[in-house]
């Protein structure tokens, strides 16, 4: 017995439980303390050199110290919720890591920490706990014992625990006496604390002494707490000292490390959803047993490797050397520097390239020394050498290859065929390389295969990802460049830095890559990751680089105008409130409308403001108030306004004179695309305003724009996935679906029937898909709760199916943790059995939708997939420029839009083979509100 670890498994919990989001394991109980107690534990057994190793444990909140204190830890709070059934799960990770899992009725874990570190003391081994808990630093002894904060990889010796406590370990106790500890209950002295306490304790000697003495002490208040307090003191000792005579059931010879059973490991790691830290530990298992296994190749990569290189490129013959080792490789990760965060202006600055974990090399194209000049706007006469408008002449440069060079070297490998070029987020550098006349294709992007596995449960960024799957922390970007004021441009960074930047950014992508490439497989999601979402980073890659047009003195106009209109809501909201105040303002809308007027429902913050969000303001206008409601169409007003009018103009590319939007795979929750720089999903279509701003997305002189747009595709796959045998009959037959749902629900006939009847089945029809509640549907027809509960009933009991449906799926959602579209994508539903009523009922609606919002989601992204070939297979020139939600917009030249709109049709009409017919609208105009 050389070195023995043992483990504060409460320290470790906690730490876990409160570092990483929610997340649930298939069946939906949670594991996030699970998981990250279990990414601990794999790296303290891979970093230690211990021969005997255990994790101990509390067994329950009484121990001993409450048979003469009963008020002992009285106060804590009960654990949360979502922590409770996942201490069990704890448990079995320690065992399934074949470790000594240690805990004993009566008494708390620190107090067999201190015994089992007595007898290894006692057998000359080194003793290291794994805590930070002050508690046990009364254990540090002589450098024998020493405290390991694992979270800060910081040693704890009687230097730290001085610095902490201000006396040595063997006087801790005495301090903590004298001070107490609230959190614990533990009474102590009035008035004194940690550092009064260490001076008291080394002016006296020990605890006995003071409070023998303490009629000597100068200060009154003092003196008296002390003699007043002396036995609360003497008690508090003995809660605070722990005690090393425990007679412990499991004795500490048993605690030899062991390799773990991998059969045992690999079916608790499956059972709980752990795919990555499986394959990890798989190849970690076959390395050690010299195994050769199918998962090997993988998981040993994604491993740090033993040895990493990463080489500056500064000569072509080096830059040749690489290109040729990745022809042969057939595989490489690549990674762009740029001197913008936008890939369509951004100046290209470098390139990284990896070949394998821990190999990986970086070239330099656009650097100039950090201490150059920056660069001053270009002369008149356009002299110079110019960088993105920038004239730089005369800043001098490190030694790197031509740009132009490098290009055409790169240029082979980076469109070869028979290369797969890895990247996260790739897009991004699939648009910087476009610029530089190099297409990069075929592609794989880690930042995709993390969302197809995970979706939303975790972040996608390679920072976030490199630390939860390798245990890797990179290089921070701000480190490297500063922030703020004084941040750099990544051409100004020195070699030797940005070499160890960028090449990491490519060796992680490589070894992320092979890690998800096994996951996607042992977790069959390779259909979806291959069949929708790879091949989209080309489609999309190509929708953004073709932007779209827009007219600025239409945006002009519509800004005038809606700032007009924004003008006549003001002067509405002043009448209405009967004082002139900023509608902008929360603060003094609130006061208005629950103070002044005296309006029900107002809800504070924590800061003491009404809260003024849309749902509050909803809800009052649905209760009839006007104010509210007119404040909303000025937020509606004033947002189009900002978002759009005002700031499309300045979205205009100065270099293609279009605006390019970027579409998102990864950020939201059932595989819908989002777009940002700008937004599109959110330009309302159903308003006037709305319809405005489309009108200014124009066609180019001479084409003709198209929109094609799925018709109540949404309801089509609910009468698909539930089985509602009338509303597919109904999609059969051509109907409209509104009118015979209102039908079948009301027994009115189809022919002459009220406006305001179908109006309330096409409420129920939409409301249903996405879990109405008879609020929510009595809010949106202006009628009582009762009533709208009454047609929800009547809907259920004439369409049982659905009811039958969204019951099944918030089954599987609480069993599984997630819901699947029908092309077999996860969406995973956290929440869905939280404690917490309002949270839960939350989480249901979102599962009921989900399958269908995704299933919408993937045919469109299928239909996009097969429209580039088939436009061209048709010898027509027409571009997908945009998608938004169930819309596609095309540009065509103008003799040839009426022949493209047939094969569009035909396309996203045969995307899927539903139960009921898939139906697309189509128009054409010279702008986007005219072709809709």
């Amino acid at each position: 017995m050389k070195h023995v670890f043992l483990v504060d498994g409460s320290g470790f919990i906690f730490r876990a439980f409160h570092a990483l989001p929610p997340m649930t394991r298939p069946d939906g109980t949670p594991v996030n303390a699970v998981y990250g107690f279990t990414q601990m534990l794999m790296k303290l057994i891979a970093d230690t050199d211990a021969d005997h190793i255990a994790v101990v444990f509390d067994t329950a909140r009484q121990s001993f110290r409450n048979d003469f204190y009963p008020d002992y830890k009285a106060h804590r709070p009960p654990p949360p919720d979502e922590l409770i059934p996942q201490f069990g799960l704890i448990r079995e990770a320690v065992r399934a890591f074949d470790v000594a899992c240690v805990e004993m009725e009566g008494f708390e874990a620190d107090d067999l920490i201190a015994t089992y570190a007595r007898q290894a003391r006692e057998a000359g081994a080194q003793v290291t706990i794994v805590s930070s808990d002050k508690d046990l630093m009364q254990l540090v002894h002589d450098g024998q014992v020493t405290l390991f904060d694992a979270m800060k990889n910081k040693v704890i010796g009687a230097a730290e625990v001085m610095e902490k406590f201000g006396v040595g370990p063997d006087k801790v106790v005495d301090v903590q006496a004298l001070a107490g500890d609230p959190t614990d209950n533990v009474p102590g002295v009035p008035g004194i604390g940690v550092k009064t306490a260490a001076q008291l304790i080394t002016e006296y000697g020990d605890l006995e002494t003071l409070l023998a003495r303490a009629g000597e002490i100068k200060q009154p208040k003092r003196r008296q707490n002390l003699l007043d307090n002396a036995e609360a003191a003497r008690v508090s000792r003995r809660l605070v000292l722990l005690r090393d005579d425990c007679e412990v059931e499991v004795p500490l010879d048993t605690f030899a490390v062991r390799k773990p059973d991998p059969d045992k490991l690999t079916a608790f790691l499956k059972e709980n959803g752990f795919g990555s830290i499986l394959t990890r530990m798989l190849g970690k298992l076959a390395a050690a047993a010299g195994e050769a296994t199918e998962l090997m190749p993988a998981a040993t990569a994604a491993v740090a490797p033993a040895d990493v290189t990463y080489e500056l490129i500064q000569t072509v013959a080096d830059l040749e050397r690489w290109v040729e080792a990745g022809l042969s490789a057939g595989i490489i990760a690549v990674d762009t520097e740029t001197d913008a965060l936008d890939c369509h202006e951004g100046n290209l600055v470098g390139v990284s390239l990896a070949l394998a974990p821990g190999k990986a090399c970086y070239i330099p194209l656009r650097h100039v020394d950090p201490d150059a000049q920056p660069a001053v706007p270009a002369a008149a006469d356009g002299q110079g050498d110019l960088l993105g408008g920038m004239a730089v002449a005369a800043v001098s440069r490190p030694p790197q290859i031509d740009l132009d060079e490098a290009v055409r070297r790169l240029k082979p490998l980076l469109e070869s065929p028979a290369v797969l070029k890895v990247g996260h987020n790739i897009k991004y550098d699939m648009h910087v390389l476009a610029r530089s006349g190099i297409r990069v294709d075929p592609v794989d992007d880690t930042m995709v295969m993390s969302y197809v596995l995970d979706g939303t449960t975790t972040g996608h960024g390679m920072d976030e990802l490199a630390r939860r799957h390798l245990d890797h922390t990179c290089i921070s970007f701000t480190d490297l460049c500063g922030k703020g004021k004084g941040q750099i441009t990544f051409d100004r960074v020195p070699l030797d830095k940005a070499c160890t930047y960028a090449a990491e950014d490519a060796d992680i992508t490589l070894r992320l890559h092979r890690l998800f490439r096994q996951r996607l497989v042992a977790e069959r999601m390779s259909g979806v990751y291959e069949g929708l979402d790879r091949p989209q980073v080309r489609v999309l890659a190509d929708m953004e680089a073709a932007g779209i047009q827009v007219d600025k003195v239409e945006l002009q106009r519509l800004s005038a105008d809606l700032g007009a209109r924004m003008a006549e809501l003001e002067t509405e909201i002043h009448r209405l409130a009967g004082e002139p105040f900023n509608p902008g303002s929360p603060k003094q809308l609130g006061e208005i409308l629950f103070e002044r007027m005296g309006l029900q429902g107002g809800k504070k913050s924590k800061t003491g403001a009404w809260s003024t969000g849309a749902d509050v303001l909803e809800q009052l206008a649905a209760q009839g108030h006007d104010l509210p409601a007119r404040v909303l169409d000025w937020r509606q007003v004033q947002k189009l306004k900002s978002t759009y009018a005002d700031t499309l103009v300045k979205q205009i590319s100065p270099r293609t004179g279009r605006v390019h939007t970027t579409f998102s795979l990864t950020v939201t929750s059932t595989g819908r695309l989002s777009s940002q720089d700008p937004n599109l999903q959110n330009i309302p279509i159903r308003t006037e305003e709305g319809r405005k701003i489309r009108r200014a997305f124009v066609a180019t002189p001479g084409c003709r724009l198209i929109s094609a747009d799925y018709s109540q595709i949404e309801l089509r796959l609910v009468a698909h996935v539930a089985g509602i045998a009338a509303l597919k009959r109904a999609f059969h037959d051509g109907q409209d679906i509104h009118a015979i749902t209102a039908s079948e629900m009301f027994g009115v006939p189809v022919e002459g029937m009220d406006p305001m009847i179908r109006r309330r089945a096409k409420a129920i029809n939409f409301g249903i898909i996405y879990g109405i509640s008879a609020f929510g549907l009595a809010a949106q027809l202006g009628i009582e709760r009762g009533e709208a509960k009454a047609y929800i009933d009547a809907y259920f009991a004439r369409f049982p199916e659905i009811r039958d449906y969204m019951e099944a799926t918030k089954e599987e959602a609480r069993r599984r943790g997630f819901v699947t579209t029908f092309m077999g994508r996860k969406c995973f539903t956290p929440g869905i059995n939280d404690r917490n009523p309002n949270m839960r009922a939350f989480a249901e609606r979102a599962a009921i939708n989900a399958p269908i919002q995704g299933g919408a989601a993937d045919i469109i992204k299928r239909a996009m997939l097969r429209l580039p070939l088939a436009l061209a297979d048709a010898g027509l020139k027409t571009t997908m420029l945009l998608q938004v939600h169930d819309e596609l917009v095309f540009e065509a030249p103008a003799d040839e839009a009426e022949a493209a709109v047939p094969v569009i049709k035909r396309v996203m009409q045969e995307a899927a083979s539903l139960s009921v017919p898939l139906e697309v609208e189509a128009g054409i105009a010279d702008t986007w509100a005219e072709a809709h």
